[in-house]
């Protein structure tokens, strides 16, 4: 699949679930409204949706939410997923993850064949993190990254950066994540959702600040390292480990995207940061044979945009789109 700017579409973000058991504070609104159980696929559905991208060229398939391990039964679709992986037509199957529910399915992961897990995670204070995530236990997380190292998982640790709320803390989380052996990347937020009384304005760290402040406490060089996302990464010479950076407003890498991102109702988003987007559940229910959904697929990724437009400024405080970012995937 190539879209109109010539970029190769080989990476599918897949959200199972709108639904989450944290309640982030620059993700969601605390009393959210989920989407009725009848608008979303079933697995089945998800599972003959993302072998249409993977028969299509698609090489990497990360399932994220919400978040994904909360949805009953899951652990089917990683399964019917992974004979992809087993044929050679996938390249990694993936997922992100709050982390919450890792010491109950990682080694099921491992099993199927998942190698690398991301986790969000944006502070090591217990009290901060249950005020960020409103309802999540630091322990619990905890317990889901020590199943999953002992599973043989790698772990890349995501971090939020958010203005005077945990950009104390990012020495600290550097220093803890490479002793453990995980790679860390700080994420800028994003304008995706109304998410109540919390102001994105003052949330806001750009991460070109971010980097001077830990280049004074860390050396930085740069790294050819790649894992497909956007992520730029460093090497960090006094631990030895890895800290990316992902920078969808100081610094945006819209022109090498090479991903689509699929919500759990069969939307197709072309762009998380644009509101045009393509109806794959009628195609995928009007037939048993994919012919309809592949023409489908073809006329979306031909209206690819080549790129987004986020702004988060005292003159763009409002939302970019107005879907939160659990609707879309993380």
């Amino acid at each position: 699949m190539i879209d109109p700017f010539g970029r190769h579409i080989s990476y599918l973000r897949v959200s199972v679930t709108d639904r989450c058991d944290f309640r982030c504070v620059y993700c969601m609104a605390e009393d959210m409204t989920f989407l009725p159980k009848a608008e979303v696929l079933s697995l089945e559905e998800l599972e003959r949706l993302c072998s249409a991208f993977v028969r299509r060229g698609v090489k990497k398939l990360r399932l994220t939410g919400g978040e994904p391990l909360v949805r009953k039964n899951v652990m089917s679709l990683f399964r019917g997923l992974g004979r992809h992986l087993d044929s050679g037509a996938l390249e990694e199957l993936t997922l992100t993850t709050n982390g919450s529910q890792l010491a109950k399915y990682a080694r099921e992961l491992a099993a199927i064949g998942v190698k690398r897990v991301n986790v969000s995670m944006d502070t090591l204070d217990r009290d901060l993190f249950r005020q960020l995530t409103r309802w999540g236990d630091l322990d619990q997380v905890m317990r889901g990254l020590d199943a999953a190292q002992d599973a043989g998982l790698q772990i890349k640790i995501n971090a939020v950066a958010l203005r005077g709320v945990n950009d104390h803390e990012f020495g600290d989380m550097i220093r803890w994540s490479h002793g453990r052996g995980m790679d860390l990347v700080l994420i800028e937020v994003m304008p995706l959702g109304e998410i109540g009384d919390q102001a994105r304005l003052e949330q806001y760290l750009p991460l070109s600040l971010a980097r001077a402040n830990i280049a004074r406490e860390f050396t930085l060089t740069d790294s050819d390292y790649r894992t497909g996302g956007p992520a730029r990464y460093f090497r960090v010479e006094e631990t030895g480990g890895r800290l990316g950076f992902i920078t969808p407003l100081t610094h945006n890498f819209c022109e090498s995207c090479n991903r689509v991102r699929l919500t759990c109702t069969g939307t197709l988003y072309m762009c998380l940061g644009q509101e045009d987007a393509a109806d794959l559940r009628a195609p995928l229910r009007a037939s048993e044979s994919d012919d309809v959904l592949d023409r489908a697929i073809t006329e979306a990724i031909a209206r690819k945009p080549k790129g987004h437009d986020f702004i988060i400024d005292r003159r763009h405080s409002a939302p970019a789109v107005p879907r939160h970012m659990s609707v879309t995937g993380g």
